[in-house]
């Protein structure tokens, strides 16, 4: 694209922030009508609307300052650096947002989507201080192509397509996930106040084994085993980003962390204590670390049950309320152990899980259009911005 213009964003756009009035002036929120946007905010491609709001007397009394329509936002600092929106409602924000007036040059949705493109940019750069930062300064200094007008609203219209395509899957794939909870509260009831009346047993009563994975971090190699860590962990299911390998050698020290079909793992420490998942596929003879591992009694308890009745809102109501600690989240295995569960036949389990196994099937083709949708969309804004 070298036949393209290439200009500083500091060159073709006015570029400022907004600012926070007073915290301790109540009059400068309280029946305020002026939206005031936080990086938090940022999330859609669009601004509808926002929970904060101030007043005049804020506005005027504090660097904020009203933005128009079409305006970029993007997070300047925090968790959430890189983040981009454009403003569909007149509004203020915060001083960690950079605002980009729009102008007759730049189509808003085409930068929305250059500025999207360099976010992994953004939060590279950002790196080193007490929270990741940059400046208005450094986009000021960020290139960009500048294709004639009509083209840019093309490329936008191109992308929007793409990036329309891929929410619809996500949002096909969050319905799946609703789909298996919505079964198993038509099949079972609510597992906590067990409206159904099913025999309830204490977790211990249920199981094979219970057992420590390891407390002491392997060596991590670049092949091998997979080694699941609680970071790996998460809705009930793992999570293979980022997962790390372990060598021969490793896998011989920690032998006792094999794992086995069936299997479940129970997050013990972290902020994701008592999340868990179950062992099949691909992870069966793989290691984990740092957890509890469980081996259930099959011929009472389903492994595909146990795992999505812990995923309920058994999780929130009862098994976190146990791993409270001053320090950070715990669970044990003598708390784990003596968790009462409700105990349905176990020809219901098995159709349950069954249901579960075709919808994680369907799941697994959503993902895989996913991951091409999203290959499609990064290609397309390399082409057109790198």
């Amino acid at each position: 694209m070298s036949k393209w213009e290439m200009v500083k964003l500091g060159d073709i756009f006015k570029i400022t922030s907004g600012g926070t009035p007073l915290k301790s002036k109540p009059e400068y929120y309280e029946n305020g009508i002026i939206p005031w946007v936080r990086t938090g905010d940022l999330k859609e491609k669009y601004i509808l609307k926002v929970e904060g709001v101030i007043t005049e007397e804020g506005l005027k009394n504090s660097s904020a300052k009203i933005f128009p329509i079409n305006t970029v936002l993007v997070a300047m600092y925090g968790a959430t650096i890189g983040a981009c929106s454009i403003l569909a409602i007149k509004a203020s924000t915060n001083q960690a947002c950079a605002a980009f007036f729009p102008n007759d040059k730049v189509d808003s949705s085409y930068l929305y989507y250059f500025l999207n493109s360099k976010r992994n940019d953004f939060i590279k750069m950002g790196v080193g201080g007490a929270q990741p930062n940059i400046s208005a300064a450094i986009l000021k200094a960020v290139e960009l192509p500048l294709p004639p007008l009509e083209t840019q609203k093309q490329i936008a219209k191109t992308l929007e397509t793409a990036s329309e395509l891929l929410s619809m899957r996500k949002q096909q794939l969050a319905e799946l996930d609703g789909l298996i909870k919505s079964v198993f509260y038509d099949m079972f009831g609510d597992p906590v106040t067990n409206e159904k009346g099913w025999i309830q047993k204490f977790l211990y009563e249920l199981l094979d084994e219970i057992k420590y994975g390891t407390s002491t971090p392997p060596i991590f190699s670049d092949y091998g085993y997979c080694f699941i860590r609680a970071t790996n962990i998460k809705f009930g299911r793992i999570i293979e980003e980022d997962m790390k390998s372990i060598s021969e050698n490793e896998a011989k020290k920690i032998s006792k962390c094999k794992l086995k079909a069936g299997d479940i793992i129970i997050v013990r420490s972290g902020v994701n204590t008592g999340d868990t998942c179950v062992i099949d596929g691909k992870f069966i003879g793989q290691y984990a670390g740092y957890d509890l591992i469980l081996t259930l009694n099959s011929k009472l308890l389903n492994p595909i049950y146990f795992n999505e009745l812990i995923n309920t809102k058994f999780l929130e109501l009862v098994v976190k309320p146990l791993t409270r600690r001053a320090a950070q989240p715990h669970l044990n295995a003598e708390q784990t152990k003596n968790l009462s569960i409700i105990l349905p036949p176990l020809t219901l389990q098995t159709q349950f899980a069954s249901i579960v196994t075709k919808i994680e099937e369907q799941k697994a083709l959503v993902k895989k259009v996913i991951d091409e949708t999203q290959y499609l969309l990064d290609s397309l804004m390399s082409q057109y911005f790198d």
